[in-house]
């Protein structure tokens, strides 16, 4: 009876990659639940990965810029509004090593104990398509709302904007690196919010992975500067993007949102994005 029982539990999930009614993603799920548990569990590996998934996201976007420099068809990408010529290399660097210096500073240790704190979850079930792209949808929705009520105050308060938000406003004009270039105070606000988006909705791990990846790949978007034909904003009217954030930069007391522009309509303080080059 034991070894049946055994050979059961053994066979389980490969019954389950057969059950037509098993959700499309399970074969992905039980490949990350065979990983080696001990990586998945480490305290480090969110920062980590989150750090090097920005460097990543970055990388098309350090190359269009030195392309930027002898390519006429890529400078008439860049966002107008006095934004001058793509970032040197040296900004590039510098930005680097400010980034860097916080997440191992603040951003590794907060992540690692944070990570300490939770009890780490993996269901034996992958989420359904569907529940994937619901659960998405509501992390980007509530970060969005959290995120705009936090930088409203941040940019209202002036203590709040001297001692977390400045640094940020250092760039004028921002590039994709920028994204992450702020006080260690405002990055970890930031991880707390987004951290705290996905636990309050009880998102599965891999819905909140794959939310955690694209607010990377937005944020860096809504910094790189561009004005991109394929930019994520222009299939979806809903959404600000880089033109929508540059306005932000610019003026600072409009765009509050950071990537829908629902409450900046709703609360006036909505401004039309800056014009691209032509």
């Amino acid at each position: 009876m034991l070894c049946n029982v055994t050979d059961k539990r053994m066979t389980d999930p490969i019954q389950e990659l057969g059950d037509p009614h098993a959700p499309i993603l399970q074969g992905l799920w039980e490949s990350v639940r065979a990983g080696q548990r001990h990586i998945q569990l480490s305290p480090y590996l969110a920062a980590s990965c989150a750090f090097l998934t920005h460097l990543a996201l970055c990388a098309p976007f350090f190359f269009l810029d030195a392309l930027g420099r002898v390519c006429q068809r890529v400078r008439s990408w860049r966002i107008a509004a006095g934004s001058g010529p793509p970032p040197s290399l040296q900004r590039w660097f510098q930005c680097f090593c400010r980034v860097l210096f916080k997440y191992t500073t603040a951003v590794l240790p907060a992540a690692a104990l944070l990570q300490l704190l939770r009890s780490p979850n993996f269901p034996e079930l992958a989420p359904t398509c569907w529940q994937l792209f619901v659960e998405v949808l509501a992390c980007f929705l509530l970060f969005d709302t959290l995120f705009f009520i936090w930088h409203y105050s941040m940019h209202r308060v002036p203590w709040l904007y001297r001692t977390v938000h400045q640094m940020h406003h250092q760039h004028h004009v921002p590039f994709a690196l920028a994204a992450q270039d702020a006080s260690s105070a405002e990055l970890l606000s930031l991880l707390l919010l987004a951290l705290g988006s996905a636990w309050m909705l009880g998102c599965h791990p891999l819905s909140e992975a794959l939310f955690h990846f694209l607010n990377s790949w937005m944020a860096v978007e809504d910094h790189c500067g561009y004005n991109l034909p394929w930019a994520l904003h222009k299939l979806l009217p809903c959404m600000g993007g880089a033109p929508y954030h540059q306005a932000h930069h610019n003026k600072q007391n409009t765009n509050f949102a950071p990537y829908f522009t629902h409450w900046d309509f709703l609360f006036g303080t909505y401004c039309a994005s800056v014009q691209h080059s032509e």
